[in-house]
């Protein structure tokens, strides 16, 4: 029998493999391969989140503005702690007043001098006002928890002495939702040196700090300037 030349014979023994190798390229992957499952393909395909779905991060709020901080503390509270002032208060100018609004009323009564501040923050969540109210306490130490105001409250009362002279400050930190109620009252005795004791100062802010909440979460505080402020129980 006659051999075959040395390419020939190489040609006809890879022939059968590459014969082989393309059947299974055609069963596996070619136009002989079986449709895939059309599940599959939505398995494998990442679906697109519809952009009318409702979003799950929105926040509702408690309170969406400040109430007129004037109109938040009872005419009878601003008498007995600041006696001699105009009870219709002063508002100090804010730069958003649907976020921030405070009052101001002070007076000089003889040798007795009373200061009594009102303000309202409005925080975007609970939460950040959880974390404000946090903040502001631990700056003030000393202090502590009023029961039965707001969701949180924090009362401290600081004595300092200047030239001799001693003043007597409180101050009241209440959360209620996504609000902060910021009461400071303070007072001196120019004739004595001396200032209010504690009890008096501690009661007085907590009393207009009562007042202010009850502004807060009836929403019918008077308009800034007024002076007829809601009545609120003793």
């Amino acid at each position: 029998m006659r051999s075959l030349p040395l390419p020939l014979a190489l040609t006809a023994r890879l022939s059968p493999v590459a014969v082989l190798a393309c059947m299974g390229w055609a069963l596996s992957s070619g136009p002989l391969a079986p449709a895939k499952d059309a599940g599959a393909r939505d398995v494998d395909r990442p679906q697109a989140q519809s952009s009318s779905a409702p979003s799950s991060t929105a926040v509702s709020k408690t309170y969406s503005a400040a109430p007129p901080p004037c109109g938040s503390v009872a005419v009878k509270t601003v008498s007995a702690l600041v006696p001699g002032a105009k009870t219709a208060g002063k508002e100090i100018p804010s730069t958003d007043t649907d976020l921030r609004r405070t009052c101001s009323w002070n007076a000089l009564k003889g040798y007795d001098y009373r200061w009594l501040d009102v303000s309202f923050e409005i925080m975007g969540s609970d939460g950040a006002a959880a974390g404000s109210y946090r903040d502001r306490i631990a700056e003030k130490s000393g202090g502590g928890a009023v029961p039965g105001l707001g969701d949180e409250a924090y009362s401290v009362v600081n004595l300092t002495t200047e030239d001799k002279q001693q003043t007597r400050e409180g101050v009241v930190i209440v959360r209620a939702a996504n609000a902060l109620v910021v009461i400071t009252y303070n007072g001196s005795d120019f004739e004595s040196k001396k200032a209010p004791s504690t009890d008096e100062i501690n009661k007085g802010a907590i009393k207009a700090a009562k007042d202010a909440v009850a502004a807060l979460r009836s929403g019918a505080g008077a308009a800034a300037g007024s002076s007829t402020p809601p009545a609120a129980d003793s």
